[in-house]
């Protein structure tokens, strides 16, 4: 069994020095400005997020929009069926299993994102003005190689680690 860990020994570098509460914060923003957005057209997060997804992949099921919004596929059936009546996605059994329903994108759906998508893209054009193409692509590749620490440091169980 290894001794405790002290905890001058963790916290090394102080706290508006670390790199998480920053990332955090910039996410903060970002989704804040976002559902700001969003808000105006009528529109969460999730379901702008289910448009711009249907918009480029076509038609999915419930289960691959839950995957790729990261949410749960209650928490899709919901939104999709939200989305639904307001004639935004339509849905149909699927050719492959009967039980699996084929949302897409309805023309209302479409010019919808159209519109949401031309002021959410304001924010991606001054965020990249702020910086100089070679900044840019530095701070992308920064921000790739965090993510991918963030999702290998990320615990895949749910139980704490043993003593």
């Amino acid at each position: 069994m290894s001794p405790p860990l002290k905890w001058e020994y963790v916290m090394e570098a102080p706290v508006d020095e670390s790199l998480c509460p920053r990332i955090r914060r910039s996410e903060q923003a970002l989704m804040a400005h976002h559902e700001a957005v969003l808000r105006t057209y009528g529109l969460t997060m999730t379901q702008y997020t289910v448009l711009l997804t249907l918009a480029r992949e076509g038609g999915m099921s419930g289960a691959q929009l839950a995957r790729s919004c990261g949410v749960t596929q209650q928490s899709m059936s919901s939104v999709l069926a939200n989305m639904d009546t307001k004639r935004l996605i339509g849905r149909e059994t699927s050719p492959v299993h009967a039980k699996v329903q084929i949302a897409s994108l309805t023309e209302e759906g479409r010019a919808l994102l159209d519109r949401a998508y031309q002021e959410v893209a304001v924010l991606e054009r001054a965020l990249a003005d702020a910086f100089t193409p070679a900044e840019h692509a530095t701070l992308n590749a920064l921000l790739d190689r965090a993510t991918a620490v963030l999702i290998k440091q990320t615990r895949t169980t749910t139980s704490p680690p043993s003593p």
